[in-house]
């Protein structure tokens, strides 16, 4: 087993009201609506599962959940870590930072995320791996992101 990790960080502005990003954001049947590649979150309380669908590559094919303890601040910022139950082991876990802001147009989404993955792989296909793992995120990020934008309202003008 090695253990292989990427990093995003990304942001974007949003003609959009900050309440209706952040209820998107925090609604656990929503995030798996918009999100390509989640099959489903099973949230309780402010500890969340996350079952994302089957992932194939190189020879290896996953259907991995991860359990992660968010914090929210309300409409301001969700913190998540990847936080196993006791006594069990995780081969892939997230940590990071989605943060909202106002601007004269609507909302700022900024996000941090870091995947970590523990796979039956030398650490001589690291760069492979997580070149992989970074398209990956690419690919769900951006499908997220235009199926968010579509989601939300027209944003109000006061």
């Amino acid at each position: 087993m090695s253990t292989f990790s990427v990093t995003v960080d990304s942001g974007a502005d949003l003609d959009a009201d900050r309440h209706e990003v952040w209820v998107r954001l925090i609604d656990p049947d929503t995030l798996v609506r918009l999100t390509p590649g989640l099959a489903r979150i099973e949230a309780d309380g402010d500890t969340w599962v996350w079952h994302l669908e089957k992932i194939g590559a190189i020879g290896i094919h996953l259907s991995p959940s991860f359990t992660e303890t968010m914090v929210f601040e309300p409409e301001t910022s969700i913190a998540f870590t990847h936080c196993p139950p006791d006594g069990e082991s995780e081969r892939i876990g997230a940590a990071g930072r989605y943060e909202l802001a106002d601007t004269p147009t609507g909302v700022r989404v900024s996000m941090t995320l870091t995947i970590t993955a523990d796979l039956p792989l030398p650490e001589s296909a690291g760069e492979m791996v997580r070149e992989l793992m970074q398209d990956k995120l690419t690919e769900l990020g951006d499908g997220f992101g235009a199926n968010l934008l579509a989601d939300l309202p027209p944003r109000a003008v006061s």
